[in-house]
């Protein structure tokens, strides 16, 4: 089953990909309290982190950063669309830390193919009780660069990163595709897919 989901997870690669690693690797940051800076201003430092961290490659960076940092359970739940009311709670601990694996897995293994040489945080939309948008240019080494638009939440007292946009792609878009077309494919259980993710 891992495998079937490595092969879904190649058919929908591409930009889906790109999207999906840039946003993984800029999740890697440290714990401030929200009301310490601006959602701008943590995603610049954020921004900056990253370019230490992701010289790593390290699987294990990754999963820190992303268990930490991401909205792990709204991102989780949305990827499973009307799936989620079928997973039992019980199983969901083990779901997310598979989202969180599967996800730093090829963060990992792909991230060295989009060096990111700077990353620039251009404005921010005025913050609301649904959270504040970052815009950014992401700029690799290769010369080509990305706007990418970063939905920041607060939850409880520290910003989690909820959505990431490049070329009007979402990163939980991208998930919600793969992970439920999987299910579809594997009689319609959730369950498969967290067994298939924890491998």
């Amino acid at each position: 089953m891992a495998m079937q989901l490595d092969r879904l997870f190649r058919v929908h690669s591409g930009l889906g990909l790109r999207a999906l690693l840039i946003a993984a690797i800029t999740v890697i940051m440290s714990s401030v309290p929200a009301f310490a800076e601006t959602p701008a201003q943590f995603m610049q430092r954020v921004a900056n982190d990253l370019l230490a961290a992701s010289r790593t490659g390290s699987e294990a960076d990754f999963a820190t950063a992303i268990r930490s940092h991401a909205d792990v359970p709204t991102i989780g739940l949305a990827a499973l669309g009307s799936y989620a009311q079928v997973l039992p709670k019980t199983d969901r601990p083990a779901y997310y830390n598979g989202m969180i694996t599967f996800i730093s897995r090829y963060a990992s293994k792909e991230s060295p193919k989009y060096p990111v040489a700077k990353a620039i945080m251009v404005g921010q939309t005025k913050e609301t009780s649904g959270g504040a948008y970052v815009d950014s240019t992401i700029t690799l080494k290769t010369g080509e660069t990305y706007d990418v638009r970063w939905h920041i939440v607060k939850r409880g007292s520290a910003y989690k990163v909820r959505e990431a946009e490049i070329i009007g792609f979402e990163m939980t878009s991208f998930l919600n595709t793969l992970f439920q077309n999987y299910i579809s494919e594997n009689g319609g259980n959730p369950r498969t897919l967290v067994i298939a993710l924890n491998r």
